[in-house]
């Protein structure tokens, strides 16, 4: 939430604000349709035989968050502060909140913040989920999801936002989640693969999106649910909102566009992937700083994200890590630069008071989000890594190599995300050229187009 809105109090107790309060409502449910969002536009990435499992690590996460939420998350991450670390157990099992108690400085209930900082809460270790595709055991996916969210996920999200965090009182800058939810998932899934390693035929075999449509349907549905979750993170419609769902709106395109650019220069083609990509890349900058910057900021920082997270994709193949749908190149590293970006565009002016270097605040302020964005990283990193090793010893991360080969979906799910049985032999052999073009030799010239379009920096 914004500095303010956790450490400024009303000269006056605050009424309860109707409008305000319907405003946040339907942002919690925009930021809710961003998971099953994210489900599709993973599911579309991933090869024909893995799109159940993707789908269901996404679900998975709105059932099983919504209830530790319910039972001591918001209380851990939000009640009364120990040690700037994490919260107290004021609102164990939702309890001891008056349906009139407001949270402070608002006009909104506080059932209204909470179950709008759940719907955060859910989809940041959905997030994760694509960095380990086509390769981890649903249980286990489970119970690393259920253990993060406690371990990491509850005290990071009161260090940023939590009255009396200690990222919160130093002056961290994170308006809807560039830390707490993009450098947060980003670490983790790069502290994961770490662990699990890399899919078999990681830089041998292709692994193209089986379904680009549906990669486009999941970006668009992330674009459309973000408005929710950055102007509803200033927990009031006003003029602050509407200045950061613009922000929302031009930082998205001009990284699609600086995507596409450096795609078209680099490799010499505009592919849909791109565009989707880069749309996501501009999001997750825009969050930390929507609050902090100008529509001309707001380009800048989505223009810079979606050429630099272009080029960091590609990093997952110059150092052996298989980050299997790029969640460190776009979370981690666009959270990265929106964040250490408020250092430099913040004007003082929209709904933060601190500047930016360019804005004739120094370096006072880019300082402070360098030792948020490290801090997050850090703990993400490492706890994330220690908890999937645990796990591995314990009960095995990964699949067997046997059933990774023939398909997640079946050994995992018992089910198929494309049923052909019914529609004729042609049908069928296509069927099976899609799932086996995974493990066999393509033509020369389908084997130039695949390079052409996904071809990264070597």
């Amino acid at each position: 939430m914004p500095v303010g809105i956790m450490t400024t109090l009303a000269a006056d107790k605050p009424a309860l604000d109707t409008g305000a309060t319907a405003f946040m409502l339907i942002s919690a449910a925009l930021v809710m349709v961003m998971t099953p969002g994210l489900a599709f536009f993973y599911g579309g990435m991933v090869r024909v035989k893995s799109v159940l499992n993707m789908l269901m690590m996404s679900f998975i996460s709105l059932g099983i968050i919504t209830i530790l939420w319910t039972l001591f998350g918001f209380s851990e991450a939000f009640g009364t502060d120990h040690a700037g670390i994490i919260g107290g157990t004021d609102w164990l099992g939702m309890r001891h909140i008056g349906l009139t108690e407001l949270w402070p400085s608002t006009g909104i209930p506080v059932y209204v913040f909470a179950v709008f900082q759940l719907m955060f809460a859910i989809i940041t270790p959905a997030l994760i989920s694509g960095s380990l595709a086509d390769r981890v055991k649903f249980t286990a996916w489970s119970l690393f999801i259920t253990l993060w969210a406690i371990i990491v996920y509850f005290p990071v999200a009161h260090w940023v936002w939590g009255t009396g965090g200690w990222l919160n009182k130093l002056g961290v800058i994170d308006f809807a989640g560039g830390t707490a939810v993009h450098i947060n998932a980003g670490a983790a899934g790069l502290g994961a693969i770490l662990v699990t390693g890399k899919r078999v035929g990681f830089k041998k075999d292709p692994f193209r999106p089986h379904n680009l449509p549906l990669v486009m349907l999941g970006a668009g549905l992330l674009w459309f649910g973000w408005f929710g979750f950055n102007a509803g993170s200033w927990l009031k419609a006003d003029g602050v909102a509407s200045v950061v769902f613009t922000n929302t709106q031009v930082a998205t395109a001009a990284a699609m566009l600086g995507w596409l650019a450096y795609e078209k220069l680099r490799h010499g083609s505009f592919t849909t992937l791109g565009a989707a990509s880069g749309a996501v890349a501009g999001l997750v900058a825009i969050t930390p700083s929507c609050g902090s910057v100008s529509p001309l900021g707001a380009i800048a920082v989505g223009a810079i994200a979606g050429v630099v997270c272009a080029w960091a994709v590609g990093l997952k193949y110059k150092f052996g890590f298989d980050d299997s749908l790029d969640v460190v190149g776009v979370h981690m590293v666009g959270g990265i630069i929106g964040s250490l970006l408020i250092g430099f565009f913040a004007t003082g002016e929209v709904g933060q008071t601190a500047k930016g270097l360019f804005y004739g605040g120094g370096f006072g302020q880019l300082g402070k989000q360098a030792i948020g964005v490290t801090a997050v990283l850090l703990y993400s990193l490492i706890a994330s890594a220690v908890l999937a090793k645990l796990i591995d010893l314990v009960m095995g991360f990964r699949v067997t190599e046997d059933d990774e080969v023939s398909g997640i979906d079946q050994t995992e799910h018992a089910e198929t995300a494309y049923d052909y049985s019914g529609v004729g032999s042609a049908a069928r052999s296509s069927l099976a050229a899609v799932t086996s073009s995974d493990r066999t030799e393509e033509t020369p010239k389908a084997t130039e187009a695949a390079e052409t379009a996904t071809k990264v920096d070597a």
